[in-house]
């Protein structure tokens, strides 16, 4: 915990450093037409990329997507109800009501409070914020298995887009937003995405743009690692992307702590590297960057509308096929839902935010000509989320020989579509009902139900107690099945892990069950790619 608060403190640090000064005397000079342009180019790509990869979103694991990819302008609409637009317009509306320098409680609240579904790290925040576990202690690993997740990477984009030429701006925002959702990597993720839009609006040569982002992260850090391993790979196999994704999946494909053990990943930087692949092999054209970034699989609707969101800032609103174009305008004023914007005032929005941004950095702001002044990118400190943790196995709840129960522990049953009954969990609710369970390893993460009328317990690890945990979840209307609680980074050896139900809940409970489903147990191991030897090396 110290060390997130010390890189809290750093952020301070270098904000003051950034409005005061620690300036260059440099100057970009940008047309106001243009910067707006851009911005719509922005959001505009957003649109566009999410509905293009949105059939195809994780049919792809650990595979490329072979299948043909249908789209036409129309279906841009779909973004009227995407998360990956909705989800960051709740940040942007927190900055409207709260101003841009509230701290990260009040944009965890209005986002925790938004009456949409959410899921991964963005879904333990919610949890996190009704919990009392607030920013920047919601993201942490402690508190958040989905901390190196793509949540905040896909929702950074406001960031960028209203930071032009202005890295280390982007990073104090998004190191504050970032921390309530995500750490390590997960942070990265949404620091690098933004620092890509602050470069495309005075570059368009997109391997100079990739390279200035990672100047944003830490050089250590996994990240920048897989970034470098694209970069490198484009130069290897400069015609042949696919070549590029296969070193790329043999190498990084076990990153993923959400999905371990699963083809499953939604890990940032993997996701990221999608990004990046699709940016460098489309050379610059919009289609051919949706579909390669689309083809790379795992969440192929995030990583092209971020992809065509950086040409978009590249070539301007008006530099994009006249199609999409007016797919686009076609829906100009049409309101994202759970939002009170529409492309149009996300667009005026974000130029406002821009220049009152440049004017406070130092720029300099008139009618018809912005001049932004340079900023020299500052990479945080590293921090890793989960260092050496790797997936073991996975218990079921009904594997009778490594499970013990004392007290009124009964299943619970669902009936699938195929109308016939399976047990889904076991469930109790009374003061006392105990299970436990015995393993080797250096971590573990027990698996339930987020219900209505879930309710509270005690987890003991190795007879001490670490925790107590409410299993009540009902916001929005949404009830999950999910990581209920963890521990990671033990000693090597035979643990025990034990829960007590204590018969209590929360007054908007429906009930004091306690829903398991079963438990992953890791251990500490390396990576997959902290001994691969690539053939790129």
């Amino acid at each position: 915990m110290k060390r997130n608060i010390f890189t809290s403190i750093f952020f301070v640090g270098l904000l003051i450093l950034c409005s005061c000064g620690n300036k260059s005397n440099e100057f970009r000079n940008i047309r106001s037409e243009v910067l707006k342009d851009k911005i719509a180019g922005g959001w505009a790509g957003k649109m566009i990329g999410v509905t293009y990869g949105a059939p195809t979103e994780f049919r792809a694991q650990g595979k490329i997507y072979s299948d043909s990819i249908k789209w036409k302008p129309e279906d841009i609409k779909g973004s009227m109800w995407q998360d990956d637009i909705y989800v960051q317009l709740t940040f942007l509306m927190s900055m409207d009501k709260y101003g841009i320098d509230a701290p990260s409680k009040k944009f965890q609240e209005m986002f925790a409070k938004a009456g949409y579904g959410l899921w991964h790290a963005n879904m333990q925040a919610r949890k996190n914020y009704y919990d009392s576990i607030f920013a920047p202690l919601s993201g942490t690993p402690e508190y958040n298995l989905h901390a190196d997740d793509i949540d905040f990477q896909i929702e950074a984009d406001y960031i960028g887009f209203m930071c032009p030429g202005m890295p280390r701006t982007a990073s104090v925002i998004a190191d504050k937003i970032g921390r309530i959702m995500n750490y390590g990597d997960g942070v990265y993720g949404g620091i690098f995405v933004a620092a890509l839009y602050t470069e495309a609006y005075f570059e368009s040569d997109i391997h100079k743009i990739i390279e200035k982002a990672l100047l944003s992260i830490p050089s250590e850090s996994d990240y920048y690692k897989i970034i470098k391993d694209i970069l490198k790979l484009h130069k290897q196999y400069p015609a042949d992307w696919q070549a590029s994704w296969k070193e790329l999946e043999d190498k990084w494909g076990d990153v993923d702590i959400c999905g371990a053990g699963s083809s499953f990943n939604i890990d940032a930087k993997m996701n990221g590297a999608y990004i990046v692949m699709g940016l460098l092999y489309g050379e610059g054209d919009p289609l051919k960057t949706l579909e390669i970034t689309t083809r790379c699989g795992q969440d192929s609707d995030c990583n092209p509308s971020n992809a065509l969101a950086v040409l978009g800032v590249i070539k301007g609103f008006s530099g994009l096929p006249h199609e999409m174009q007016e797919g686009v305008k076609a829906l100009g004023d049409s309101t994202f839902i759970y939002t009170s914007y529409s492309f149009n005032s996300a667009v005026t929005s974000t130029y406002k935010y821009a220049l009152d941004l440049i004017s406070k950095e130092g720029g300099k702001v008139t009618y018809k000509k912005v001049l932004v002044r340079t900023q020299i990118p500052v990479a945080p400190k590293l921090e890793v989320s989960f260092p050496n943790v790797v997936f073991d196995k996975r218990v079921s709840v009904f594997d009778e020989k490594a499970w013990s129960f004392k007290g009124k522990w009964k299943a619970f049953e669902i009936t699938g579509r195929d109308k016939q009954v399976r047990k889904q969990s076991m469930f109790a609710e009374n003061t006392g009902d105990e299970l436990e369970i015995a393993f080797v390893g250096t971590g573990i993460s027990l698996e339930g139900n987020w219900y209505k009328d879930g309710g509270k317990a005690d987890i003991y690890v190795d007879r001490a107690l670490h925790r107590s945990i409410d299993t009540y979840y009902n916001f929005a209307r949404q009830q999950h099945t999910a990581s209920i609680w963890h521990v990671l980074n033990l000693q090597p050896g035979e643990h025990t892990v034990k829960l007590v139900v204590k018969g209590e809940k929360r007054s908007e409970s429906e009930g004091a069950k306690v829903y398991i489903t079963g438990a992953t147990i890791f251990k500490t191991a390396p990576k997959k790619s902290d001994n691969f030897k690539s053939s790129f090396e």
